[in-house]
């Protein structure tokens, strides 16, 4: 079995960087994820392989970081890369977001060193993939490429744990846990701590303005305990306390989904006006978030079918919005009257259905009937029982079903 940062290495995100890295120098190279799912890691070990023509630093440290403290570790990589001649160094800065100003900041050095000729490449990591985008737009256009890490899949925690489906399932895609599921209270502590408190903490409240961060808190609550379930914004203000409008409400959710927390869908209509307008499909991004903020007691399996079910359909939920996250494909729910088709993909003039088919409901398909009519080149897809297996669809990459 491989060790954990060895199946690091051999994601797709791994290898994309290490042929990056070994290109001439084009762009900036941006690693953007949640926490916890092996940004440093991969960022490392790309740098052990370079024979000390790299240098690594993070913002994460308690020391105060500033605009100087970025020119300083900079001028460390220019010293690494003149001694290393044609074959140049790498600078890899991590957690960079939580720098004030860093795009004009990296912008002019960055563009200091293409003035010169220096063969420098410079990697930035960022946990808060929302706010590292944000300023990438904002200074460094055409400077840069993003290399998007998202949770691990079903195949990553497998290769690297042994995991079982089931226990994918209810412990979701969280490596730093991986090892405590034998012990459910901690492993809930580990979560809620490790990953849950500190990406509100850290990587929300302090970074951008929330005017209610319990009602935050609150809506993120809420979309575990009714994730892969329609709920209009109406119900979800009678649901919290303190809940200003629904305006509050979609921007919170658009928070949530830009810290890999959780997202909220729209029904598919082919009209961006409406889909904006629709209600919510809550959806995890992580199954884990769901097992840790029930209190800790383990979910029914498959024995329960009915509350098995929602946790199968979130599974695979949360594999497509990790996709879609990464810009794979967009992602949609679809539903008109009575009918319902529990996700709906789209990339390019390709439209995928997909039904999830765990127990929850009836044989019968009279959603996925009538999508097709409304949609006839989409393609069908079932997973569960009779169509593709759960673990066979966990397994694949989201893109094997879009060229299908």
């Amino acid at each position: 079995m491989s060790s954990p940062d060895e199946v690091h290495f051999q994601r797709e995100q791994a290898r994309t960087l290490g042929t990056r890295l070994g290109e001439p120098r084009r762009f900036l190279q941006v690693i953007a994820g949640p926490r916890q799912v092996g940004k440093t890691t991969l960022v490392r070990q790309a740098l052990a392989a370079l024979a000390g023509r790299g240098h690594y630093a993070s913002a994460d440290e308690p020391a105060l970081k500033d605009d100087a403290w970025i020119a300083a570790q900079w001028q460390l990589a220019r010293t690494l890369a003149r001694e290393a001649g044609r074959a140049g160094a790498v600078l890899a800065l991590d957690e960079i977001q939580k720098i004030p100003a860093w795009p004009e900041t990296v912008k002019r050095l960055w563009d200091e060193d293409a003035a010169s000729r220096l063969p420098l490449r410079v990697v930035l990591l960022g946990s808060a993939p929302l706010l590292v985008r944000q300023g990438l737009g904002e200074s460094l256009a055409g400077r840069f490429e993003v290399i998007d890490v998202p949770h691990w899949s079903f195949a990553e925690m497998q290769a690297a744990f042994g995991v079982t489906l089931e226990q994918f399932v209810v412990f979701g895609g969280y490596p730093g846990a991986a090892t405590l599921t034998h012990d459910p209270a901690r492993w809930v502590r580990y979560v809620r701590e490790a990953f849950i408190e500190t990406t509100i903490a850290q990587d929300v409240l302090m970074l951008r303005r929330v005017d209610k961060p319990a009602l935050l808190r609150r809506v993120f609550e809420l979309g575990c305990s009714h994730s892969g379930q329609l709920l209009s914004y109406t119900k979800m203000l009678g649901q919290l306390h303190d809940a200003g409008n629904t305006t509050t409400l979609a921007h919170y959710l658009e928070i949530l989904a830009a810290a890999g927390m959780l997202t909220g869908l729209s029904n598919y209509h082919g009209h961006a006006v409406r889909q904006r307008a629709s209600s919510p499909k809550l959806q995890v991004l992580n199954t884990a978030f769901m097992t840790a903020m029930a209190g800790g007691g383990l979910p029914p399996g498959p024995e329960h079918p009915a509350a098995w079910g929602r946790y199968v359909e979130s599974a695979v939920g949360a594999h497509l919005a990790n996709a879609a996250a990464a810009g794979e494909c967009e992602l949609f729910y679809w539903r008109e009257k009575n009918r319902e088709v529990d996700f709906v993909l789209r990339k390019g003039r390709a439209l995928l259905a997909i039904e999830v088919k765990s127990g929850r409901r009836r044989d019968s398909l009279p959603g996925l009937s009538a999508f097709l009519v409304k949609h006839p080149k989409a393609i069908p897809l079932l997973v569960g029982a009779d169509g593709v297996p759960l673990e066979e669809f966990l397994r694949a990459p989201v893109a094997r079903w879009l060229e299908a």
